[in-house]
């Protein structure tokens, strides 16, 4: 599907942004680049959100989004839509103390059309990710198995949670999948970690919010959707639910203006440190995204005194 814009998927029928070539934050490397460990040699950012590894991983001319790491942080793999072409996954590997230049995956080697929303899994053995055909028809997890230095052929995953069509999936410590379901109209759902397989899928009761990650102990799940804190608003901000003392989630609690702008942001993850908070941004209304980073201490901030 060309010039597929996956931020604001979960808004087709109400809100699309255009890919339009628009002025990006000036890099700091080719995509060839191979910048020495960890996270690209960039510096940590605080509580305030900044671009990730520009002229690296977020490139001119391009959407990114939905970032994974391996559990080492020697892999990562994101989603890139580059206009007139396939969403594909891409990826770079620490190899010593250098990164080696981004190239795309191709896990189903032209099986399926599209690939995008890359998860490696909690042990590094494993990495989910969606893969179709044909936007809003055949959105399936699909996953490959590490082999000694490159992945296994790409198998659809055995579990009710394909019944339906489904997309961006990770994975909490014990092995628990979430997952957006775009049947039940764009609800958050898990499917239950027993013995290696995936047999039992359930909603996930919150508000409102899709394109969920969800913490390694779940105690709390990051998700977007449009704007609540103004009505006129027709963009998409991130929002955290933390889970109750009773196994329920609170309301979703927005960002705030130091992560959330008037602008869209959407497909949140952790690092598998726990140490960063990733989300895409678009550059200006209509504009292309790029990966920001910020401190996952922005979240402790939102949590409930009383959690």
């Amino acid at each position: 599907m060309k010039n597929y814009n996956f931020i604001v998927l979960i808004l087709v029928f109400a809100l699309v942004l255009n890919a339009c070539n628009t002025k990006k934050q000036p890099s700091i490397a080719s995509d060839s680049s191979t910048t020495e460990n960890p996270y690209f040699g960039q510096k940590p950012p605080g509580l305030i959100p900044e671009v990730f590894a520009p002229g690296i991983v977020s490139i001119n001319g391009r959407n990114e989004s939905n970032i994974s790491f391996s559990p080492d942080l020697d892999e990562v793999y994101f989603t890139v839509n580059k206009k007139d072409e396939e969403v594909s996954i891409y990826f770079s590997k620490l190899k010593g103390n250098k990164w080696t230049p981004t190239k795309r995956a191709n896990f189903t080697n032209g099986r399926k059309k599209e690939e995008l929303y890359p998860f490696v899994s909690v042990d590094g053995k494993r990495i989910y990710f969606t893969a179709l055909d044909s936007i809003f028809s055949d959105e399936k997890i699909w996953y490959v198995n590490r082999l000694d230095d490159s992945w296994s052929d790409a198998i659809q995953l055995d579990s009710p949670l394909n019944d339906d069509l489904v997309f961006y999936i990770n994975q909490a410590k014990n092995g628990d999948l979430f997952y957006t379901n775009l049947s039940k109209k764009w609800k958050m759902y898990y499917a239950l970690h027993k013995n290696g397989k995936f047999p039992e899928v359930q909603e996930v009761e919150i508000e409102f919010g899709h394109h969920g990650f969800i913490s390694p102990s779940q105690d709390y799940l990051l998700v977007y959707a449009r704007s609540r804190e103004n009505e006129q608003r027709k963009d998409v901000d991130i929002y955290v639910c933390f889970k109750e003392k009773d196994g329920t989630w609170t309301k979703p609690i927005s960002f705030g203006n130091e992560v959330n702008t008037s602008l869209n942001e959407g497909c949140p993850s952790i690092s598998p440190d726990g140490k960063y908070l990733f989300f895409t941004r678009a550059e200006n209304e209509g504009g292309l995204s790029n990966l920001y980073w910020v401190s996952t201490e922005i979240i402790d901030t939102l949590r409930p005194v009383e959690l």
